[in-house]
């Protein structure tokens, strides 16, 4: 398996990042899609039952490195207070960006 933390070149990978704090109900969400679309990245961000949004990008791994950089910059809607993501081969199952 490819250490996608060292990956520089134009390969698709994906990203699922766990957003944290007072992140539902806000514009979230919303935020998410336009930045994930700014990037030309394609996936989903939705809510989950205890309060946290999943956001699933795929895209190279430096636009969806913006991303990640984009949930953590403190100026989302709402309040994040940890963001843990998870890095793997991109699936390709995706066609644009959607709220769920």
């Amino acid at each position: 398996m490819r250490d996608y933390w060292h990956v520089h070149d134009n390969s698709a990978v994906r990203l699922t990042a766990w957003v944290h704090g007072q992140v539902q109900g806000v514009g979230f969400r919303w935020w998410t899609r336009a930045r994930a679309l700014e990037l030309g990245l394609t996936g989903s961000a939705g809510n989950l039952p205890d309060g946290r949004v999943e956001v699933v990008a795929e895209g190279t791994e430096q636009d969806c490195q913006r991303l990640l950089a984009a949930l953590r910059s403190g100026q989302t809607p709402g309040r994040v207070d940890a963001v843990v993501e998870l890095w793997g081969e991109a699936k390709g199952s995706a066609t644009g960006f959607v709220e769920r």
